[in-house]
């Protein structure tokens, strides 16, 4: 059986428990697969659309390329001395080569061809090596804007050029667009695993939005970060960034704006909760933000002006993700996105980031808090199918029975296919409810 067709079986339901979470030797198998699916089918396609056939990085122990780290075989955790891995695409054939130029061989997809004891200077075999494929243009990753399409030093990259010979060094060029279309594009098995992860990540949430966590009166916010810590902890998985919660409430408290000032509380009964959270398993990463309701002694349901500034959240969310289409850059949607919604008497602010193999992954940015008219360079860079979205934002919404503003807050993995647009695996239509189990995602 296929180790992918495993994980299906395996995880056609979610209790969020232990057992449920693959062992590190499974996950190892899964991460290889994917790898090796990703080197044969994705790989030779992004090269062939960006025109660069061949692609080069170059790394060294602990301090790693951003793209080596999409790459580590899953028994490796660094980079091992200096490690340059070559791949070069045949035009004419299609095909892809893989190597390392390295003392070890990079795992069990790329095979090392470096014999140190024939040609002693590690940069001097790379370029025999790219002098015999005689490539049209050589892909390094530097890039002015983007950091995760700018992992070569400079160290390694004056070596490489003092040791390639005139000829070639004028066909290196940026490989930019690569380097980010290969981190931000998932194949159809992560997607199997993506959906997965995101209900963990509901899961989570859930209980830690129960009375099996919060006592109001007694449970701080604090108290709440903290469980979710230690709960993913348990599970054998990790957090990629420390957990938020705050509340928003019926008193003078201040309305959330990216201060902290809500987010050390007692919580209390009729507070709005508010979380940020996400997990990190199988090199993906989830960011969620979901909202609860502390159900008030005799309540049995949030009252209905919180559940009407939720549905306004929801309409926000929709007039953004109905824009998305393919080539079209952040900052197009962004300001098509915050103009519909303002016209329809909405208070939008929209911050959405690509997300994968890094939680603020590459691709084209959508907005940032601070950035609501757009965000150069980034927000220039266009929309591609196959790319997973937090789609991350918040609309002000004004509460007479509180008379103050309070702001929606949300965030769900959403993926952009060339179908169209989806979330991964639902998002929040109501309130959670402390105190009750009613399913509270939507499609």
């Amino acid at each position: 059986m296929k180790i992918i067709n495993l994980i299906l079986f395996l995880l056609i339901t979610v209790q969020i428990n232990a057992q449920d979470i693959l062992s590190l030797k499974e996950r190892a198998k899964v991460i290889e697969e994917i790898q090796k699916d990703r080197f044969d089918n994705l790989l030779p396609k992004l090269m062939d659309e960006t025109g660069i056939d061949m692609w080069v990085i170059i790394t060294r122990e602990y301090n790693e390329d951003p793209v080596i780290k999409t790459l580590l075989p899953p028994t490796w955790l660094n980079a091992r001395r200096r490690t340059i891995l070559a791949f070069h695409y045949d035009k004419k054939s299609k095909d892809l080569e893989k190597v390392a130029i390295a003392r070890y061989s990079f795992g069990k997809n790329i095979p090392s061809i470096w014999n140190k004891e024939e040609e002693p200077n590690q940069m001097k075999a790379l370029a025999k090596f790219i002098e015999e494929k005689n490539p049209e243009k050589i892909g390094l990753n530097y890039s002015d804007h983007f950091a995760l399409a700018d992992g070569i030093v400079k160290t390694d990259y004056e070596l490489f050029l003092d040791n390639l010979p005139s000829k070639l060094s004028k066909k290196v060029v940026s490989a930019e667009e690569l380097a980010i279309r290969w981190i931000e594009t998932r194949t159809e098995k992560e997607m199997i695993i993506y959906d997965q992860l995101v209900e963990i990540t509901h899961g989570i949430i859930n209980e830690a939005f129960s009375t099996n966590v919060i006592t109001p009166g007694v449970t701080t916010t604090d108290d709440v970060v903290w469980w979710m810590r230690e709960k993913v902890k348990k599970l054998g998985l990790k957090t990629w960034f420390h957990p938020t919660i705050d509340v928003q409430r019926n008193e003078n408290s201040d309305l959330y704006a990216f201060d902290g000032e809500s987010k050390f509380d007692i919580i209390l009964p009729g507070d709005l909760i508010h979380c940020d959270f996400g997990i990190s398993y199988l090199t993906l990463n989830t960011d969620c933000q979901e909202l609860a309701y502390v159900l008030k002694p005799n309540e049995t349901e949030a009252p209905e002006y919180l559940v009407k500034a939720l549905d306004e959240g929801n309409r926000v969310q929709d007039i953004f993700t109905e824009l998305f289409e393919y080539k079209k850059t952040g900052n197009q949607i962004l300001k098509e996105a915050l103009e519909q919604g303002k016209n329809e008497g909405l208070r939008p602010q929209i911050y959405t980031h690509p997300l994968g193999t890094f939680g603020h992954s590459a691709g084209t940015t959508l907005g940032m808090w601070d950035s609501q008219g757009g965000v150069p360079f980034t927000g220039d860079f266009p929309m591609n199918y196959n790319t997973v979205y937090a789609i991350e934002l918040n609309t002000k919404v004004f509460i007479e029975e509180w008379n103050k503003d309070i702001r929606v807050m949300l965030e769900e993995a959403g993926v952009f296919e060339k179908k169209g647009f989806r979330y991964v695996n639902g998002r929040q239509t109501e309130l959670i409810l402390v105190g009750s189990k009613r399913n509270h995602l939507g499609n």
